[in-house]
C-alpha cells in the first residue's frame, strides 16, 4: 500500500545518525575535480552503491571513462501508471587549498554540531540525505507512490561529460518514465528582513563560456604597431567586462519578485511597462541577493593569454570569458558579443549549455513548498533562478523538468552562498536532520 501523508514518518534515530555519518564519510573520500578529466569518483560511487544495495536496491555503476563512476538505482512505486521522479546529486567536489582552511578539508570532522569539509554543502550532504531516506524506507517497508530514480553523478563540477551528459545520452533507458527531477541548489534558509525564506530552484541561466581570439601583425616591441593583437584583445575584453546587460525578466524571476514584494509589503507591479527592477532590489534589502544575478545575462572575463617575450609583439592573443544566458536571450547574447568584440576579434563558444525554466504554478512546486512548510511553519518558499547551472540541464534532454531542492534549515548568520565552493565549507547537523525529514515527506507525497 502506498504511504499516505498521515502515516508516521520512517525517519528514525538511525536515519538521523546515518545522514551525519554518511556526510562525514563521503567528505573523507577525496573526489576533487580539477577539470580536464583529473578526478576519480569511483571510491565514493562504490561507497554509495554498497549502502543502496544494503537497502535492497539494485544499483548500477556506469563509467564513460575508467574511474569516473556514476550510480543509478530505482525504487519501485506502488502506482505503475504514475510518472517517475528523478532525484540526482553529484559525487565530485571543487578543489580545496588546505592551508586556507581551519580544519583539513577532507577530514569530515564533526565538531560543535557541525560537519566540516569540502562537499558539506555542495553536495555530499544531499547525497547522504537521499541515502538515509532510502535506507529508512527499506527498514520500515515504505514504498513511494511513484518510482523514484536515484542518480549519483560524476563530473558535475566540470563539463558533466563523464556524468549526467553521458547518462542522458548513453543510458536514457534507466530514466524511463521520469518527467520531473529534483537536485541541488534550492530549499536552504535565507534570513532576510526578519523572514525565513527558502528559495526553490525553478530555472537556470545557460552556460556560455567564450573564447576570444585577436589577431594582428607580429613584430618587434620597439616599433609602432597599429595592428597589435594584445591591444585589440584588451579593448574587446574591456568593452565586455564593462558592459551592463539590460534587464530581461524571465517568468521565474518575475514570480520571485512578485512574491518577495508581497512578503515585504512593497507595492510593485512587475508586469507594468517600464517596471524598474533595479529600484525594487534596493527596497528588498538582503532578499535582493536571491534575484540580483538573474535579472540579466552576464559576461565576466576570467583568463588572458598572449605573447612569449617582452620585446616581441605576438600575432595572436586569446581570452576566456564566463558568460551566462537567461532563457530566451540566446540570439540577443550572440548579437551583443558580435558588437562588443568588434571587427578585429573573433569569438566562439568554448563550452555551452542550455538555460532552463520550470513552472512555479505546478502541483510539484506546490508540494515542494508544502514539505518545507510542514517542518518550518512560518517560513516562506519562493521561486528562484540559479545564476549558474547543474546536472538538470543534461537530464532536461530526456524531457525531465528540474527543480532545485536540497533542503537545509540554517541558523541566522550562516552564509550558505559564501561556503558554496568556499573556505571552511560546513553544514550543521541539525540542518542535515531537517533535510532528511523534508526529503522523506516530499518523496512519499510526490
Amino acid at each position: 500500500m502506498a504511504e499516505q501523508t498521515t502515516a508516521p514518518s520512517p525517519v528514525d534515530g538511525t536515519a538521523l545518525d546515518e545522514v551525519v555519518a554518511f556526510t562525514s564519510d563521503l567528505i573523507r573520500i577525496d573526489t576533487t575535480n580539477r577539470g580536464s578529466g583529473d578526478c576519480r569518483e569511483r571510491p565514493a560511487a562504490e561507497y554509495t552503491a554498497e549502502r543502496l544495495a544494503d537497502a535492497g536496491l539494485d544499483p548500477v555503476l556506469l563509467e564513460r571513462t575508467p574511474g569516473r563512476t556514476n550510480v543509478v538505482a530505482r525504487i519501485p512505486g506502488t502506482d505503475p501508471s504514475a510518472d517517475a521522479l528523478l532525484v540526482h546529486g553529484h559525487l565530485d567536489v571543487v578543489p580545496a587549498e588546505a592551508a586556507d582552511w581551519s580544519v583539513p578539508p577532507f577530514s569530515g570532522e564533526i565538531r560543535d554540531g557541525v560537519v566540516w569539509g569540502r562537499g558539506a554543502v555542495d553536495m555530499k550532504n544531499t547525497d547522504a540525505m537521499v541515502l538515509a531516506v532510502a535506507r529508512a524506507w527499506a527498514r520500515s517497508g515504505v514504498r513511494p507512490r511513484r518510482d523514484i530514480v536515484l542518480a549519483y553523478t560524476a563530473d558535475e563540477e566540470d563539463s558533466a561529460a563523464d556524468g549526467a551528459a553521458y547518462l542522458a545520452s548513453e543510458h536514457a533507458a534507466l530514466f524511463e518514465g521520469c518527467t520531473e527531477g529534483i537536485g541541488e541548489c534550492g530549499a536552504f534558509t535565507v534570513h532576510a528582513g526578519g523572514l525565513r525564506l527558502y528559495p526553490v530552484g525553478a530555472g537556470e541561466r545557460g552556460t556560455a563560456w567564450l573564447r576570444l581570439t585577436a589577431r594582428g601583425r607580429a613584430g618587434h616591441g620597439s616599433k609602432a604597431n597599429q595592428a597589435n593583437a594584445v591591444t585589440r584583445l584588451a579593448a574587446a575584453v574591456t568593452r565586455i567586462g564593462e558592459y551592463r546587460w539590460p534587464v530581461r525578466l524571465t517568468p521565474t524571476v518575475r514570480a520571485a519578485l512578485t512574491e518577495l514584494s508581497a512578503l515585504y509589503g512593497i507595492d510593485a507591479d512587475v508586469q507594468a511597462p517600464g517596471f524598474d527592477a533595479d529600484a525594487l532590489l534596493e527596497r528588498l534589502g538582503p532578499a535582493a541577493a536571491l534575484v540580483r544575478d538573474t535579472l540579466r545575462n552576464s559576461t565576466n572575463p576570467t583568463l588572458l593569454e598572449a605573447g612569449y617575450k617582452v620585446n616581441v609583439i605576438p600575432g595572436q592573443a586569446t581570452a576566456l570569458v564566463d558568460g551566462r544566458m537567461l532563457p530566451g536571450t540566446e540570439e540577443e547574447f550572440a548579437a551583443t558579443l558580435d558588437r562588443l568584440t568588434g571587427p578585429d576579434v573573433d569569438w566562439a563558444f568554448h563550452h555551452r549549455e542550455i538555460p532552463l525554466q520550470a513552472p512555479v504554478d505546478s502541483p510539484t512546486f506546490a508540494k515542494l513548498r508544502a514539505a518545507l512548510a510542514h517542518f518550518d511553519p512560518g517560513a516562506h518558499a519562493v521561486p528562484f533562478c540559479l545564476g549558474g547551472g547543474t546536472d538538470a540541464k543534461h537530464f532536461s534532454r530526456l524531457g525531465i523538468t528540474g527543480y532545485g531542492f536540497s533542503p537545509l534549515r540554517l541558523p541566522p548568520g550562516f552564509d550558505y552562498g559564501a561556503l558554496f565552493h568556499g573556505v571552511d565549507e560546513r553544514v550543521p547537523v541539525d540542518a542535515l536532520h531537517f533535510g532528511v525529514r523534508v526529503l522523506d515527506h516530499y518523496l512519499r507525497t510526490a
